[in-house]
């Protein structure tokens, strides 16, 4: 049964089917092409929304089922960026990596996502999330050969989201969520642009609006990179109080096992705050009490109304069972806390 308070959900993907791609793997190439893949797609989102309702997710999402990258899938479709050539660029300011190139001005020939999320609609009768790249994020992933110009650049991308943003919407999405690994990183940016692309993004936008910051995961060159942070991560410091004056309803952060001060929440006051009390990097398996202690100590910072029980981050590398249990244990963490409110 829905609930009206700690209402649970997750960041983004899920798992996909073997038969899909190969699994435990991030980006992994599909293993059906055409009609057979539209129809496996499809296939996998009814399998990852029953597998979110039987585990007592409230607020359930497509497990991004329909795309190989969160970043990447969404530009393929767009007109300006040439995937055949290459740049070599350093990705979040830790790791190198060949990247496609902005060559001409970028634009949106068509629809990208929203037949995708006419079908998570038609397939659940749960509030339904839907998760978009961030602009700064996108600007992150490429090469730009025409602008010169990275507020530019985040400026198109903020257009072009928000007309696909609002035509999700349109189909009957309750939340849709940006997700904006780069505002960990370039603070003055996202000062100087980011929290305004951000906005113009969900400008106008019926339904919730959320913004989702991580520390990354799934990759080498993201752990290494943790372990250089020291006893605390105080990166959302920045971020929080500039998110906390925008418009954009609800913030994403990760808790669980993360070395984030619990109290740095108390400034993101009147948002609703997406709780991560799910680890996404490890196999272990939260118990109930675990994800209980993650979500009351946050308790003391955010009223049980703005508290959304979620995970860390997205679940895609990790195994399909492992996946579920930790989805089990989140719903019945929830519920413990529910309990000594009620």
């Amino acid at each position: 049964m829905p609930h009206d308070k700690l209402q649970t959900t997750i960041t983004g993907s899920l798992p996909k089917p073997a038969w899909l791609c190969e699994p435990l793997k991030l980006w992994s190439p599909w293993r059906l092409e055409g009609t057979a893949l539209r129809e496996g797609q499809q296939d996998a989102v009814r399998l990852v929304l029953q597998d979110q309702e039987r585990a007592g997710i409230d607020i359930v999402s497509d497990g991004e089922q329909t795309r190989q990258h969160f970043v990447t899938t969404f530009i393929e479709r767009l007109a300006g960026v040439d995937f055949k050539q290459t740049r070599t660029m350093r990705i979040r300011d830790r790791y190198d990596a060949q990247v496609p190139v902005v060559t001409g001005a970028v634009a949106r020939k068509e629809p990208i996502y929203v037949e995708n999320a006419r079908f998570l609609r038609s397939q659940t009768q749960r509030l339904a999330k839907f998760t978009l790249p961030g602009p700064m994020t996108m600007v992150d992933t490429l090469y730009d050969d025409y602008y010169h110009s990275r507020p530019k650049l985040a400026a198109e991308f903020a257009r072009i989201l928000n007309a696909e943003a609002r035509e999700i919407a349109a189909a009957g999405i309750d939340v849709i969520q940006f997700d904006e690994p780069a505002f960990n990183v370039f603070f003055d940016e996202v000062r100087d642009y980011g929290i305004e692309t951000l906005e113009q993004a969900a400008e106008g936008l019926p339904c919730k609006t959320a913004v989702h910051i991580c520390y990354g995961y799934g990759i080498k060159q993201n752990t290494d990179w943790k372990e250089t942070l020291g006893s605390e991560w105080r990166q959302y410091e920045q971020t929080f109080p500039l998110l906390q004056k925008s418009k954009i309803d609800q913030v994403s952060l990760e808790c669980h096992n993360s070395r984030v001060p619990i109290d740095l929440i108390d400034l993101l006051k009147g948002k609703d705050v997406l709780v991560g009390a799910i680890d996404v990097t490890t196999d272990q398996i939260e118990t109930p009490d675990e994800v209980a202690a993650t979500l009351r100590k946050a308790l003391r910072f955010v009223a049980p109304d703005k508290l959304f029980p979620c995970t860390n981050c997205g679940m895609v590398p990790l195994s399909r069972n492992v996946a579920m249990e930790k989805l089990r244990a989140l719903s019945a963490g929830a519920a413990l806390v529910r309990q000594t409110l009620a």
